[in-house]
């Protein structure tokens, strides 16, 4: 989902300890100072700024010695930012991110051990935990939980005669070209190819004909006959206008708001895209059903955001992190930030406030046929950066097999 850059494991050590000797200054345990933390974050939604300031301020509430300054960045820009912040000395106490595993392998973080108590740290689903962790330790805090589904608008489909949802990779093709067929600028699938999550769109594809990036051990993309199968069918797709016209440049976000507007037939989505469309077309006919697949057996990226905690050397910092982590994941406090933006609990108490909830019925249904990217690997990031920049150039015509060679090549460079 997003672009890190990892810094040099030399660079890191620098940065840890420049931020070392930067903490003596700051107030300790019993110095009666406040102790002021960083919190940065990426944009969800519209309503994230807001949802995290509610949270600051519940928090300040019963810290009263202890304060958060926020930051929120778009995803497009988060790693970048927190990169720069690295080498200059000033990383962030707590990071809102995906991949966490280089941050991890240059020794920044805490293992969340360390800053929750043993409550907060049990009510982590235990699947989440496994892909929260390096070697055994887990550094992430599983924030949110997604899985992807595709979103239909049923009266396109009607009006161009297809009777019920693909299931497979060639009815997705037949149905998309049919509505292509209604005319006026209506796209029959939506496929985003552009820098925003264009690895997103291809774990669809490549989970979908039994392809895999790799593991924690190894970056595998090139050398997967089930990969170059997904991407040569992408590309198929785009070649016989079963797509948008810009397939290659464009990014998801804008995408699902034509999708929105009625102008795309069809369009793989998230959990909040339910509420998007109930704020901007409430009388979209539509369904989510799940992702088409090259034999129609279900399958889904699952993705899981994580909040962790940077080592700046400080032990105020480090018992505020943990006051706010223990906070934060209390059932009423945490369902509610999660319901807000429409994802999926991560943890035991707030699956069992939310299991309730329609909306977030069908990607829970497909939530056990997930699989994820191999983001413990520390070689992800630079696989995850080099999708978001190459792999548009299937709709540009190149050569599918050549495309996923220069991906392979960019991930062994790390």
């Amino acid at each position: 989902m997003r672009k890190v850059r990892n810094v040099g494991a030399a660079v890191a050590m620098i940065a840890v300890s420049t931020l070392a000797l930067a903490g003596c200054a700051a107030g300790s345990p019993g110095s009666g100072d406040a102790t002021s933390i960083t919190l940065l974050v990426p944009s969800y939604s519209d309503n994230t700024k807001g949802l995290w300031e509610d949270v600051i301020a519940g928090f300040e509430k019963d810290n009263k010695d202890v304060t958060v300054k926020l930051e929120v960045q778009s995803w497009d820009n988060i790693n970048d930012v927190v990169t720069t912040q690295i080498q200059a000395g000033k990383a962030p106490d707590i990071m809102n991110g995906g991949p966490f595993a280089g941050f991890a392998a240059d020794e920044l973080l805490y293992p969340i051990k360390d800053v929750t108590s043993a409550d907060t740290l049990s009510d982590f689903q235990e699947s989440f935990v496994d892909a929260s962790s390096v070697d055994g330790v887990q550094y992430g805090a599983p924030l949110i939980a997604s899985a992807r589904a595709l979103f239909v608008n049923n009266a396109l489909l009607e009006q161009a005669g297809v009777d019920a949802p693909p299931t497979t990779w060639d009815e997705l093709l037949d149905a998309s070209k049919k509505i292509w067929a209604l005319g006026n600028g209506i796209a029959g699938y939506g496929m985003p190819l552009g820098s925003e999550e264009a690895q997103a769109e291809a774990a669809a594809w490549f989970f979908g004909a039994g392809g895999t990036f790799g593991d924690a051990d190894a970056i595998t993309i090139d050398d997967v006959p089930e990969n170059l199968d997904a991407a040569t069918f992408m590309q198929k797709m785009i070649d016989e206008g079963a797509t948008q016209a810009d397939a290659g440049s464009t990014d998801r976000s804008p995408l699902m708001d034509i999708f929105v507007q009625g102008k795309i037939g069809m369009q793989i989505g998230l959990p909040p895209t339910v509420g998007q469309i109930a704020e901007g077309n409430p009388d979209l006919d539509y369904s989510i059903v799940p992702v088409p697949t090259e034999d129609g057996e279900p399958v889904t990226l699952g993705v899981a955001d994580h909040l962790m905690a940077f080592d700046n050397g400080d032990d105020a910092k480090k018992k505020a992190i943990t006051s706010f982590f223990n906070y934060f994941f209390t059932a009423d406090v945490y369902t509610t930030w999660v319901q807000a933006e429409g994802f999926l609990p991560t943890t035991v108490t707030g699956s069992d406030a939310l299991s309730g909830e329609e909306t977030l019925k069908p990607f829970l249904d497909v939530l056990p046929d997930a699989k994820f990217y191999p983001s413990t690997n520390p070689k992800w990031d630079a696989t995850n950066a080099a999708f978001k920049s190459l792999l548009g150039q299937i709709a540009q015509g190149k050569d599918p097999a050549a495309v996923l060679k220069e991906i392979q090549a960019a991930a062994d460079a790390e």
